[in-house]
């Protein structure tokens, strides 16, 4: 045997990680989409159910009518809790949402303390 070689015994007993089984081969996607229209939510949300992060540009859909992108955002947001996910505002004009398997980093805000002052 050479010293890189493992006998035929060894190969058997190494485990398959999940991570090398066929099940851990699926692939989560970044996908940039625009919402243009109320209807435009369930391929939304199908894109997360199905292990994908969605950046949904909002601007289209604001330039034609505000309430329904108040509506939309809180459809989306039910939607994100319902399926144990997340979703975030990035800037003005986008959201984020994730699939159950990822978490957005959410810095958290320091609330400043007033200085003591010398009596």
């Amino acid at each position: 045997m050479g010293l890189f070689h493992k006998s035929k015994k060894e190969d058997e007993k190494t485990p398959v990680l999940p991570s090398e089984s066929k099940k851990g081969m699926d692939k989560t996607y970044l996908k940039a989409m625009p919402l243009r229209d109320l209807s435009d939510l369930d391929t939304i949300k199908n894109e997360v159910k199905n292990g994908n992060i969605v950046i949904l540009r909002i601007t289209p859909l604001a330039s034609k009518n505000i309430e329904d992108v108040k509506r939309a955002v809180n459809e989306l947001y039910e939607f994100a809790e319902a399926i144990g996910g997340d979703i975030a505002r990035l800037g003005e004009e986008r959201v984020v949402i994730c699939p159950q398997n990822i978490r957005i980093w959410r810095e958290k805000r320091q609330v400043s303390k007033p200085l003591p002052t010398a009596a």
